[in-house]
């Protein structure tokens, strides 16, 4: 075959922890774009949980000439095991790994793994099929030619960066992802009726902890009206999805263009149930009432912090009466509200850590989650901690943004007190009588978290073992 695409175990501990894996978006963009001109298989053993060896094992049969990787900050470590356990197995394929981790530090990610041959940077659609087309037809490559991508010369061992490759322009030119790759059902998302959806890409904003428009650009692109409500016909029909998230930065920011979604999902009869973000200074209430009509249920707000001062420090260009007035808004016509919340960014003090947990219970928002800053590559907040010398470690192993990995000693708390802090942030919040009585469900929730994590084995693939097995055995007819 020509392409394996293999989505790494991530010990995420909150992800593992309440259940929420979910199909890899990401490599499934992958897929949709290269399975039009080569074969392209997919492993996903954040799913599976296989290991190393039994990965390998399925690599080494499927013999693909190249094989592609994805990682974030805090599985990047794992990726690359399993970059030289592949590649043990299959020494003249190409290993290539992308994600928003490798794309910030690429010549120190190929410096970590002598056995990774590329990094792909950015937007992968277009450099990955590129890059893995010109290979598969030559079964070797002159990789000067491939735009978008830092490399190891195989002769002289030197890495080299070459040009960056444009954005891409036209999103609805991309293909759907190629979900039919995995075995869908079997994750817990989908077991829901849920699903994910990406319908526009690029961020204008830049907080300070982010750097997603430094991945995607600053400029909004996105898909039209007709294209995202094709791809939800698409997910209704072949997978019987009744829900969709909309993992957009800033879906509403084109308000023409979200007004234009919610009439062409009415226009088709379609019965679906969404969520969508938005700025909480962005928000029409006039929009949040057609977007409901449609079947959004559920808005996502970044609020970050409950003192104005730290949200100034952060970058992020609102208020927290922007934030009380759009909260209300969306209660006030009846869609549940998550807000999220970041703790211990650099010059925060303890009292207004406090500041931030009152005000997410003053907003009493359906759910909240809470992280601690967690200055991630690419971010400007790394670049101005590490010349500042203010990170503790790089060992990325402990970027899950439940751990402190700032020198908060030095900025007068303590990596303690901050965790402390988060842990009090959602007992605080969730264990209120009050909302208890409001959101019963969560009772229900937090006793299956209790089963998955205590009761249930903690390697339980279901049936999507079954799913890989049948993959193993084609192969081994073939």
């Amino acid at each position: 075959m020509d392409v394996l695409l293999i989505n790494p175990y991530d010990e995420n501990a909150v992800k593992n922890g309440l259940g929420f894996i979910t199909p890899p978006l990401n490599l499934l963009y992958l897929a949709g774009a290269l399975e039009s001109s080569m074969s392209v298989k997919i492993i996903d053993d954040d799913l599976m949980k296989m290991g190393y060896e039994k990965v390998c094992e399925l690599a080494s049969k499927l013999d693909p000439s190249v094989v592609g990787f994805t990682a974030t900050t805090s599985n990047i470590k794992t990726a690359l095991k399993y970059v030289e356990s592949v590649k043990e197995v299959l020494p003249n394929s190409l290993s290539v790994i992308g994600g928003p981790h490798a794309t910030f530090v690429p010549i120190d990610t190929l410096k970590e793994s002598p056995s990774l041959d590329v990094v792909v940077i950015g937007e992968g659609e277009e450099t990955f099929t590129d890059l893995a087309s010109k290979y598969c037809e030559t079964s070797h490559l002159n990789l000067d030619e491939v735009k978008g991508i830092v490399y190891r010369d195989i002769k002289t061992g030197n890495i080299k960066l070459n040009q960056p490759r444009p954005l891409i322009n036209d999103l609805n030119s991309i293909p759907f992802p190629a979900r039919h790759l995995v075995p869908f059902e079997s994750y817990g998302s989908t077991k829901d009726k849920t699903s994910d959806m990406i319908t526009s890409r690029g961020c204008v904003y830049s907080c300070g902890y982010c750097s997603s428009s430094l991945v995607m650009g600053k400029k909004f692109r996105s898909r039209s009206p007709e294209n995202v409500v094709d791809e939800i016909e698409e997910l209704q029909e072949n997978y019987q999805i009744k829900d969709i998230a909309f993992m957009d930065d800033t879906f509403m920011l084109n308000k023409r263009r979200a007004n234009a979604i919610a009439d062409e999902i009415k226009g088709r009869g379609l019965d679906i149930g969404f969520v969508a973000s938005s700025r909480v200074d962005m928000v029409d209430r006039n929009l949040l009432e057609k977007l409901k009509s449609a079947g959004l249920s559920t808005l996502y707000y970044g609020v970050e912090s409950g003192s104005q001062r730290v949200l100034n420090l952060m970058k992020k260009g609102i208020t927290l009466t922007q934030a009380e007035n759009a909260v209300k808004s969306a209660k006030d016509i009846g869609l549940e509200v998550l807000t999220s919340f970041i703790l211990g960014f650099p010059g925060e003090t303890s009292e207004e850590i406090e500041e931030t947990i009152n005000f997410s219970i003053k907003l009493d928002a359906d759910y909240s989650q809470f992280s601690i800053l967690t200055p991630f590559p690419g971010t400007p907040i790394y670049n101005e901690l590490k010349e500042k010398k203010l990170i503790d470690t790089e060992n990325w192993d402990k970027y899950t943004v439940l751990k402190s990995v700032i020198k908060y000693d030095e900025l007068g708390l303590s990596k303690k007190m901050v965790e402390r802090k988060l842990t009090k942030a959602y007992l605080k919040f969730y264990a209120r009588p009050k909302y208890l009585l409001k959101h019963r469900h969560m009772l229900k929730v937090i006793l299956e978290i209790v089963y998955r994590s205590f009761v249930l084995p903690k390697i339980n693939g279901g049936d999507s073992k079954g799913w890989y097995q049948k993959l193993e055995n084609e192969t081994s007819a073939k």
